[in-house]
Parts: C-alpha cells; sequence; structure tokens
C-alpha cells in the first residue's frame, strides 16, 4: 500500500502549498504614534525642564544638613525618588546622604515608627547594617508584644511591614514585626 498522500504535519512551513490568510484589521487610531522613540517626541522646553526638576532634587537630597527636624524629611524623599524608579539618576547623591544618616545615628528615642521603619529600611537597602534593637521600644512593657496602640498607625504599620523583609537570621524581632504586621494588614 502507497502512501502518497502527505499530512499537514509533513508539508514544511514554508512551502508554496501553505495558504496563509491575511487578517484584515482596520487601522488603528493611535497610528504610529507608539512606534516613535520618546526622545523623538520630546521638545527642547520639555528636556530643559526635565534637567531643571532632576537638579532641584539632586540639590534637596545633597544641600540638607541632617538633623532630626530634617531627617524625617529627606528620608521621605529618597523613598518617594526610589518609588518613582527615577532614583537611577540620583544613585551617588542617595547614597551619601544615608551614610551621613548611618554615622549621625540620630534616634533621640521619640521617632514615630513611620521614622523609625523607614530608616531602618533605606539604610538595609543601601547595604548599611543598622540593628534591629530599634523597634524595642515599640514593645509593650514585658517587652513581649508590640504595643497595641501600634495599631491605629496604618503608615507606620505598612512600612514596619516593608522594613521586616529585610531581616538576617536571627533577629527575632523583625520576625515577630512581620506576624504582627500582617495580621493587621490582613484585616
Amino acid at each position: 500500500m502507497s502512501m502518497s498522500t502527505q499530512s499537514s504535519a509533513d508539508v514544511p512551513p514554508n512551502s508554496a502549498s501553505e495558504i496563509r490568510h491575511c487578517a484584515d484589521f482596520p487601522p488603528s487610531i493611535w497610528g504610529n504614534y507608539f512606534l516613535t522613540c520618546p526622545s523623538e517626541i520630546i521638545d527642547t522646553t520639555t528636556k530643559e525642564k526635565h534637567k531643571a526638576l532632576k537638579e532641584e532634587v539632586r540639590r534637596k537630597i545633597t544641600a540638607t544638613v541632617i538633623d532630626k527636624c530634617t531627617q524625617k524629611s529627606l528620608l521621605q524623599l529618597i523613598d518617594a525618588v526610589q518609588r518613582l524608579a527615577v532614583a537611577y539618576h540620583f544613585e551617588k547623591e542617595i547614597e551619601d546622604a544615608l551614610v551621613k544618616i548611618f554615622e549621625k545615628n540620630i534616634d533621640d528615642g521619640d521617632d514615630d515608627l513611620y521614622t523609625v521603619s523607614l530608616r531602618f529600611r533605606l539604610l538595609r537597602q543601601q547595604g548599611l547594617m543598622i540593628s534591629c534593637d530599634i523597634f524595642n521600644k515599640f514593645k509593650d512593657e514585658e517587652g513581649k508584644f508590640f504595643k497595641e496602640s501600634l495599631k491605629k498607625d496604618v503608615e507606620g504599620i505598612r512600612s514596619l511591614y516593608e522594613a521586616a523583609h529585610l531581616s538576617i537570621r536571627g533577629e527575632e524581632i523583625l520576625d515577630e514585626a512581620l506576624a504582627f504586621t500582617k495580621v493587621l494588614l490582613l484585616q
């Protein structure tokens, strides 16, 4: 018995016997707008404005004298720049500012949970080994659990949750913080 018929799997994909149907889609309402490179469509005044804004952010990061009052605002600025994914423009300035904060070690005990957690997370992300003992002041009188009053501080809880993910083995307070914040954030 001869096998003269070929199945479609035996036909090479580029053979002349292959029939390809052309889709007849209407033209896009956007035209070729998204095919052009963004740098080609940005005019010079916009580029100058971007450059001026980058210099303003750079000046705010570097010109800040770090004391207790300005530390929180500087940490918030660095956090915002990182969350906006533009930190690559300011890597050196951010590193220098965080090293200054680490070296000055300004913590007089009355910082709120948000500020302490933000400082801890940013310094750890930068590779600076800040001690997790700074969270001990947020434990109850017995030193076993975090204070009940912290449950109302949503921003602080969120920041503590993010900071707790930067723990290293043996940092039990951060393990407790992670469990504490998970329960509160899932409610």
